[in-house]
């Protein structure tokens, strides 16, 4: 089996990912951006996706997709392939320490966030449109021709909008997410699992039950920076366990392919 995979493939699992669980970004991202109203209780994630169906259409779940995968297909593309390449690195010296992979990942995921940003001022921009006032919408079509058009109507500066919080974020994200499934893939690998005596084999099930601790563990550490993320450019969980299981069966067919 190949120790090493395409730089592309992390960003092809990601996009996957992001297309099932758009309509929870775009949700997550309504309610993250609505203003507060003193004394009023805040919407449920239903009551918002149900807002937004019946006064916009099932359509409205989608806003905002084509700058969702030009985010996957730099930002996660970037941090996923870094990754896994100072991993390679690493492994060349012998089986690469916690504190080596932690570091690896914080630093993948800063330059991801510096390649990903323009795509992440373009999707929140595109997926909190419907709530803001008909006048102040930007109404962009899709992440090319925002892109364009934030570069003519906001110059270079533009791209960086929100850049130390959105870093910031990816760091989080990344130094959590993709280091802590690492971890928790080969801490089960290793050890059975206590009250069952169960051992995890290399697998479809390993590669669930690991991506939803990172999902889990993942979401604790980044919600404050997300929502940070979000008022200033305008589940974590089930995109992490999808992202991690195309993941590894992209990786997996990439080897059948190879040999």
């Amino acid at each position: 089996m190949p120790t090493s995979f395409p730089f592309w493939l992390g960003g092809v699992a990601a996009s996957l990912a992001a297309s099932c669980t758009h309509p929870l970004d775009v949700t997550k991202v309504r309610m993250q951006t609505l203003e507060n109203v003193p004394g009023a209780k805040r919407p449920s994630t239903i009551a918002v996706i149900r807002m937004s169906v019946s006064e916009h259409g099932i359509k409205s779940l989608y806003t905002g997709l084509t700058a969702s995968l030009l985010r996957q297909m730099t930002y996660s593309l970037v941090r996923l392939g870094a990754y896994e390449e100072f991993k390679s690195r690493l492994a060349k010296n012998g089986h690469p320490s916690t504190v080596q992979l932690l570091m690896a990942a914080t630093v993948a995921g800063g330059l991801g966030g510096l390649a990903g940003n323009p795509a992440d001022i373009l999707l929140v921009r595109m997926t909190s449109d419907v709530t803001r006032p008909p006048d102040k919408r930007y109404g962009y079509s899709n992440a090319l021709s925002g892109l364009v058009r934030l570069l003519r109507e906001e110059g270079v500066k533009g791209l960086g909008r929100g850049l130390g919080t959105n870093t910031t974020r990816a760091i989080l994200m990344n130094s959590s997410q993709v280091w802590s499934y690492d971890f928790f893939k080969t801490t089960l690998l290793r050890h059975n699992v206590p009250v069952i005596n169960y051992r995890f084999h290399d697998g479809l099930a390993l590669h669930v039950a690991a991506s939803v601790m990172a999902g889990t563990f993942a979401t604790t550490v980044c919600s404050p920076a997300d929502v940070i993320r979000s008022r200033i450019m305008s589940s974590i969980g089930t995109n992490t366990v999808l992202m991690f299981v195309f993941f590894e069966q992209l990786k997996k067919g990439w080897a059948q392919l190879m040999t």
